[in-house]
């Protein structure tokens, strides 16, 4: 298993050109992470620059993971700074390199993230992904609830149109989620 590394704001800048290489890759894979082709590692670089501001004040949360081929994965946890909202944060960008995957990275990323959002207060977590996909069944497996469907909401890398999940989880105060009526329901 790869090393999960938390990015400090200080180090960020050290690790763009890893993390571009994972969303290009992952772009280039067809994955639906809010860009569309062309898009290289040049563009995915500048992305990653363009988040310098917000990993600086706090905002945001990365975190990398590397092996002997560079980064092979990432997640981002963004908390929420309204002063109504800092029960809560969204993950975001929770991406395994091709050549990393099937070995449960992807979950370990997860829980890094889900164990940050615990320490910094938050009890809410959010995030949303391509329907009937790997990763919303990942999702469905850690626990996480989908709330809803929104049939075309984000088109994949060469134009496609697909279905995105939204999903909420709850955090319990010491590493246990709470689970929605719901989903007790149906256990």
């Amino acid at each position: 298993m790869p090393a999960i590394e938390r990015l400090r704001p200080e180090e960020f800048a050290a690790h763009v050109e890893g993390l571009a290489d994972v969303l290009a890759d992952a772009v280039e894979g067809g994955a639906s992470l809010g860009f569309v082709a062309p898009f290289d590692r040049v563009a995915a670089a500048a992305w990653w620059r363009d988040q310098a501001p917000a990993v600086a004040d706090g905002a945001l949360i990365v975190w990398a993971a590397r092996d002997a081929g560079g980064v092979a994965g990432t997640v981002s946890l963004a908390l929420t700074t309204k002063p109504n909202g800092r029960h809560r944060a969204e993950v975001l960008k929770l991406i395994v390199h091709r050549r990393a995957r099937g070995r449960g990275l992807a979950r370990a990323l997860l829980a890094a993230a889900e164990g940050a959002a615990r320490e910094a207060g938050a009890s809410l977590l959010l995030l949303d992904t391509e329907s009937d996909s790997t990763a919303e069944r990942l999702y469905v497996k850690e626990g996480w609830t989908r709330f809803g469907v929104v049939p075309g909401y984000a088109s994949t890398p060469d134009g496609v149109l697909r279905d995105c999940s939204f999903f909420y989880k709850r955090l319990g105060p010491r590493g246990g989620a709470h689970r929605s009526a719901a989903v007790a329901e149906r256990a």
